[in-house]
C-alpha cells in the first residue's frame, strides 16, 4: 500500500470538516427557512380565516377599517420573524463552526500524533545515547524520509564524538611518555647535589617541576575525560561512606587554609560508577577548599528525595558571578585565571564534573550561598537505576 502524504492526509482531514459544517448549515438555512415562510403563512390564513371557505386557494378580504391594522400586523411579524431566523442562525453557525473547530483540533491532533513522537524522541537525545536514539520508519511519506535522515546525521554525530575521543584519549596517552621522561630528569636533579646552581638556575628548574606537574594532571584528566563512555556504571555506592572517604582525603588541604568541613547526610545508596562519583565529590569539595576563604568551611549535604538524589557542596569564598555561571563548565574556562594559576588549577576539574554527572543522567547548578559564596547542588535520577 502506497504511503499517504502528510500534505495529502491533512488535505483529506480539512475538507471533510468543511464539507460536515456546510452541510450542517445548509440543512439548517433550509429547514430554517421553510418554516419561517410557513409562519408567514399561517399568520395570513389566520387573519383571513372569517372570509373563510374550504377551497385550495387561499383569498384573503379584508375590510377597508380593517386594512391599516392588518397591515401593521403583519408587518411586526415579518419583522419578528427575520430577526428570530436572523438570531438563531447565528447562534447555530457559531455552534456548528465550534463543534467544527473541536473536531478538526482532535482530529489534526490524532493525525500529527507521529510528528510530536518524532519531536519526544529527539528531546531524549544525548551524546551518551546516540546509539539508542534512532527513529523507525514512519507510515508518512515526509516523516519517513526525514527519520531516514535524522538516523544519518546520528551516524555522522556519534562517529564524530568517537573520533574526537579517540584523539583525546591518543593524545593524552602520546604526553604522558615525555611527560614522565622529564619528570625523572628533574626528579633525578633534584636528588643529586648541584653547587654550583645560580639563583637563575633554581628557579628555572623549579618552574619546569611545577608545569610539569601541571601538564601532568591537565593530561590525566584528559585521558579520566575520553574514558567516562567506558566505565561501568551499575556499581551500588555508599554515598556517605564515599563523602566520609572524600573529606578525610581533603582533610590536610582544608587544615593548611585553616577551613572547616562538615557533612550532613545519612545512610544514603545509589547506582554508579564509585571511582567516578569519588571525582566528582572530590573536585568539588576541593575547589570549594581552594577559592574559600581562610577561616571558612565547606559544608556536604546529601540527602534523598523520591527518586532523585541531591548533593550539594557549599563554601564560603567570594562566589561565581551570575553571568559565568554557566560557563565554569567549560574546559579551561577559569574565572579568575591568575588566581587559579597560582592555586595550580589546570581549568578542567569542573569539566570533568559536568561530564560525570552528564554520563549518569543527573543534573548540576549553581547558586548563591545566603551565607556568602557559592553552592554546587547535583541532582541525580535515580529511577531507571533501581
Amino acid at each position: 500500500m502506497k504511503k499517504m502524504s502528510l500534505q495529502w492526509r491533512l488535505t483529506c482531514i480539512t475538507t471533510l470538516c468543511i464539507a460536515i459544517i456546510c452541510g450542517c448549515l445548509t440543512m439548517f438555512v433550509y429547514k430554517n427557512g421553510v418554516y419561517y415562510m410557513d409562519s408567514l403563512q399561517k399568520a395570513v390564513d389566520a387573519q383571513g380565516d372569517d372570509s373563510g371557505g374550504g377551497s385550495e386557494e387561499i383569498y384573503i378580504t379584508i375590510p377597508e377599517d380593517k386594512w391599516d391594522e392588518f397591515s401593521n400586523d403583519f408587518s411586526v411579524q415579518v419583522y419578528n420573524n427575520k430577526e428570530d431566523y436572523k438570531r438563531n442562525s447565528l447562534i447555530v453557525s457559531a455552534l456548528l463552526a465550534l463543534l467544527g473547530g473541536v473536531a478538526a483540533y482532535f482530529i489534526s491532533g490524532h493525525a500529527l500524533k507521529p510528528i510530536r513522537e518524532f519531536s519526544d524522541k529527539i528531546e531524549e537525545v544525548q551524546a551518551q545515547n546516540l546509539a539508542d536514539s534512532g527513529i523507525e520508519a514512519s507510515k508518512i511519506k515526509e516523516l519517513n524520509q526525514l527519520s531516514v535522515s535524522y538516523n544519518k546525521m546520528l551516524e555522522r554525530l556519534s562517529d564524530a564524538f568517537e573520533i574526537q575521543r579517540q584523539f583525546t584519549a591518543n593524545a593524552a596517552h602520546e604526553l604522558r611518555t615525555p611527560l614522565s621522561l622529564m619528570q625523572v630528569q628533574l626528579d633525578l636533579y633534584h636528588s643529586t647535589q648541584h653547587p654550583g646552581s645560580d639563583a637563575d638556575t633554581v628557579q628555572m628548574i623549579k618552574m619546569l617541576t611545577e608545569q610539569n606537574d601541571r601538564l601532568g594532571k591537565m593530561v590525566k584528566t584528559l585521558l579520566d575525560m575520553s574514558e567516562l563512555q567506558t566505565v561501568g556504571r551499575d556499581e551500588k555506592i555508599i554515598l556517605n561512606d564515599l563523602v566520609d572517604e572524600v573529606l578525610e582525603d581533603l582533610e590536610l588541604l582544608a587544615q593548611e587554609k585553616n577551613i572547616k568541613l562538615i557533612g550532613k547526610y545519612k545512610n544514603i545508596t545509589m547506582i554508579g560508577s564509585d571511582i567516578l562519583i569519588y571525582r566528582l565529590v572530590y573536585n568539588l569539595v576541593e575547589n570549594a577548599i581552594k577559592y574559600n576563604h581562610s577561616d571558612g568551611q565547606v559544608t556536604v549535604n546529601a540527602y534523598k528525595k523520591q527518586k532523585h538524589i541531591y548533593l550539594s557542596v557549599e563554601d564560603t569564598g567570594s562566589g561565581i558571578p551570575k553571568e559565568l555561571r554557566e560557563r565554569v563548565f567549560e574546559p579551561f574556562f577559569r574565572v579568575d585565571k591568575s588566581r587559579s594559576r597560582e592555586l595550580g588549577g589546570v581549568g578542567l576539574g569542573l569539566a570533568l564534573v559536568h561530564e560525570i554527572v552528564r554520563v549518569h543522567d543527573g543534573s548540576i547548578s549553581i547558586k548563591s550561598n545566603p551565607a556568602g559564596g557559592t553552592i554546587f547542588e547535583v541532582i541525580f535520577d535515580q529511577k531507571s537505576k533501581e
